[in-house]
Formats: structure tokens, C-alpha cells, sequence
């Protein structure tokens, strides 16, 4: 780095506090989302909370405990998301958070026309020697929009946060006011194939039978994924275009299966909108040119989707009623997530020539008061309950009974599929209650 850049650098450079000092009652502050997440100014903020009041937080599917949370004054803030994480939840339990729901592929949205910045505090990775720092595993799929609407702009500047390449994945030091040096390792989740129940195992088996050599894979984060991405080293010449990166990702990569040799937007690399995993995959994805991180609204564009051939998308859900329609993100009252990218990758898929999109989940959750199991294929859903992929856009669904392309059926085969996927002391009980309702 130049002589110049180097002392830009020590001009700006402020504290933690002096940092968290700028931020004004009423003012719109946004602190990041995921693992790109500015945790050690947003928890000076939190400290000078008996200061401040009307303070928004704009933030998203946030992984550590926030201190905004637990000040002094909680009053003195309030959150404002398009995706809940835990953090974002208990905001929202509490009374304490706003919820916009949209597609992540319209993310671009939410930051021009819904949270309304004042000033913005970016994680971002060391700085190159041109004085570029990158906005890390998670920030490039939003920051560039959150960027264009405020030039009050502080970085935390962080050893541990990746310098990932692609497309708008990096500031320069002119294009900030400030930078603070603090080093917070990232949020992690354990590495490696995890032992998967004999129902996660059933699913992967139907799902690995309908993923062919040469498919687009996007994979979401859970057991099913994990599953069935340590169990991909058996196919060859798989490409990569996803939503989340994961370990299991990193590993069909390092092993070859992975080349990205057939997708057609951005041939050669890994599409990704962000990072989660362990401290390996962050530290994998550093300066890693096989990896093209973009925004979402590129990144979870259907229309870029489909653009790659055998096109394969694998999501899940909370539950589905016997119409076909899909809870993804809360039953009844209880709001447990968002939108988020299933609507863009089940369309996107559907639309790809020979693309497949899967809704797998298992067809049981606990079990009622009674003993009997309690499905997640039911009659109806609760009320209130938020419909998250309508029938319309439904294709594939998978149990640990098997998998059915419900698009090409009728009202009524659909009804008669789905009580197939279900757990067998739920048929008896699902049969009557849809000739009950009038559908079979």
C-alpha cells in the first residue's frame, strides 16, 4: 500500500466508542446481517443507551446475542428486518422490531425503500494494497444498496472477516468516513457430514436419485442439505449457483465433483450470495477466485437462475396443507423466519431447461398431546398461518415416504399424493378430514 493510502487510513482511524458517538437519537443505523455483522461498535452503541432514543436498527438474521437487547434502555431501540434470525425473533417476540416481508432477490428494495439509513456500520475484511476492503462471507448480498443510500459510512475493519471476489464485493477507504480496528472471529456452525436420523437419511437417497451428473445444485443449510451434499461425491461435473454457501459445498469443490463446468451464468465459478459455516469455509473463501459472490437480487434472480441447465434446488418447509400450499416461515401467529429465497429458487429452477425444485421435510414434528404423531401435512393450516410458496409454484415434495412432482397432478391427485408422504398412522386420520372438506 502507498504512502498516500497509509496515511488516509491513519486519519480515519477512530475507536470503538468514538465510533459509536456519531450515532443520534432518531437516527436509521444499520449494523449488518449474518456473519458480516458489526458486532463490536453495535455493542457500544448498545452501551449508550440511556442516551439515545428512537433509535432503528436496521439488521438481518443476526447470530450473536445483540445488546440491544439487553441495555440499559431498551426502548432506546427498535429493529427493523426482512429476515429473522433468532436475534431478529426475540426483537419481535418483545414488541421490538418491524418485519418487511419480501423475496431476497428484491432485497435492493427493502434498503432504497423501507429502512432509511442515516449512517451505516460495515464488517468488512483487511484492506488490498489499492485500499479495497471487502464486505466479507455475508455483506456483499446487501451492503452495495445500503451503500447507495448514505454516504456515512464507518468500517469495522476485521482480520477474520474473508476478502471474497465477484461482483460489488468491496469499498474503498475514500468511500468511508471513518474505519475502526477490531478483530471479531465470525459465527460459526460445526464443519464436516453430520450423523443424519434414519428420515434424513431416506430423503437424500429419493432426492440423490433425481440429481444428475451435470446438474446446478443449491443447497440451503440444515440436516437434509448436509445430507445430501457429502452424499453428491458420487456425481461428476456438478456446477454451483446458491443462495448460502455451506461446508458441505467447500468440500464437493475441494473434491472436484464441484467444477462449475456447465452452468452458463458465470461459467467456471460458485455462485453465492453469502457464507455460514465453519471457520475452515471462511477461511477458504479468502481471496478464493473460484467463488463468484454477487448481491441477491443477482444472485436469487430467477431469471439468472434459470440460466443454468439441470438446474437443481433443495429447500424445506414447516408444513404443507393437502391444497399444496407451503409454510415456510411461520404457522398461525408464531412468525419464525421470512420470505426469504425459497419463492426465487423454486421458480428460477422450475424455469432452468431439465430444472427440478424440491420442498423436502420430514412428516412428522413431535407428537400431539394424545401420544400420536403430529404431521406436517395437514388438512389446513392454523389461522393466520402466512403461505409462503402458493400451489401454483409447488413442484417436488419429499418425505422420508418419498418423493412426488405435485405440479403435473390435479386438486384432488395432489390431496391423494401428499397423504402418501405422510407418516402412516397420519393417513387414516388426513383421508377423512379431506372428503370432509370436499377435496377427495
Amino acid at each position: 500500500m502507498n504512502p498516500t493510502l497509509e496515511q488516509e487510513f491513519r486519519e480515519k482511524t477512530i475507536t470503538t466508542q468514538q465510533a459509536a458517538a456519531l450515532v443520534k437519537s432518531g437516527q436509521g443505523v444499520y449494523i449488518g446481517c449474518c456473519t458480516s455483522y458489526a458486532r463490536a461498535i453495535a455493542d457500544a452503541i448498545a452501551a449508550r443507551s440511556e442516551e439515545l432514543e428512537g433509535i432503528t436498527i436496521g439488521c438481518s438474521n443476526i447470530i450473536p446475542p445483540m445488546s440491544f437487547l439487553s441495555c440499559a434502555n431498551p426502548g432506546a431501540f427498535h429493529i427493523s428486518t426482512y429476515f429473522m434470525g433468532y436475534e431478529e425473533r426475540r426483537a419481535w417476540q418483545a414488541g421490538r422490531a418491524d418485519f418487511t416481508s419480501v423475496h431476497l432477490g428484491q432485497v435492493d428494495q427493502w434498503c432504497h425503500e423501507t429502512f432509511h439509513p442515516d449512517i451505516a456500520f460495515f464488517d468488512v475484511s483487511l484492506p488490498d494494497e489499492e485500499g479495497y476492503m471487502s464486505f466479507g462471507a455475508s455483506g456483499v448480498c446487501m451492503h452495495p444498496f445500503i451503500q447507495e443510500e448514505t454516504d456515512n459510512i464507518v468500517l469495522q475493519i476485521n482480520r477474520f472477516a474473508p476478502y471474497v471476489t465477484g461482483e460489488r464485493t468491496k469499498i474503498h477507504i475514500s468511500q468511508a468516513k471513518h474505519v475502526v480496528w477490531a478483530d471479531e472471529e465470525k459465527e460459526t456452525v460445526p464443519g464436516g457430514p453430520m450423523e443424519a436420523d434414519r428420515e434424513t437419511e431416506a430423503m437424500a437417497r429419493f432426492l440423490l436419485d433425481q440429481i444428475p451428473d451435470g446438474a446446478c445444485i443449491q443447497l440451503g443449510i440444515g440436516g437434509v442439505s448436509n445430507a445430501v451434499g457429502y452424499s453428491l461425491t458420487s456425481k461428476n461435473d456438478l456446477g454451483c449457483h446458491t443462495e448460502v454457501m455451506s461446508d458441505s459445498i467447500m468440500a464437493l469443490m475441494k473434491a472436484g465433483v464441484i467444477n462449475n463446468s456447465r452452468p452458463k451464468f458465470i461459467p467456471g465459478k460458485t455462485v453465492v450470495g453469502f457464507a455460514f459455516g465453519s471457520k475452515d469455509l471462511y477461511e477458504y473463501l479468502d481471496h478464493n477466485e473460484d467463488l463468484y459472490f454477487a448481491p441477491f437480487p443477482v444472485i436469487n434472480n430467477p431469471v439468472n437462475i434459470a440460466k443454468n441447465d439441470n438446474m437443481i434446488s433443495i429447500n424445506t418447509a414447516m408444513s404443507i396443507d393437502l391444497f399444496g400450499q407451503v409454510a415456510a416461515e411461520g404457522l398461525g401467529l408464531h412468525q419464525y423466519s421470512g420470505t426469504g429465497g425459497q419463492g426465487d429458487y423454486v421458480r428460477g429452477a422450475q424455469l432452468a431447461k431439465g430444472g427440478k425444485s424440491f420442498l423436502a421435510f420430514k412428516s412428522i414434528v413431535g407428537t400431539n398431546p394424545d401420544g400420536s404423531p403430529k404431521s406436517r401435512i395437514m388438512p389446513y393450516f392454523p389461522p393466520a398461518t402466512i403461505v409462503t410458496t402458493p400451489r401454483s409454484d409447488v413442484q417436488y415434495v419429499v418425505t422420508e415416504y418419498g418423493v412426488v412432482n405435485l405440479k403435473v397432478l390435479t386438486a384432488r391427485e395432489r390431496t391423494r399424493a401428499l397423504i402418501s408422504l405422510a407418516h402412516p398412522d397420519c393417513r387414516r386420520d388426513l383421508t377423512a378430514q379431506a372428503i370432509k372438506m370436499g377435496i377427495l
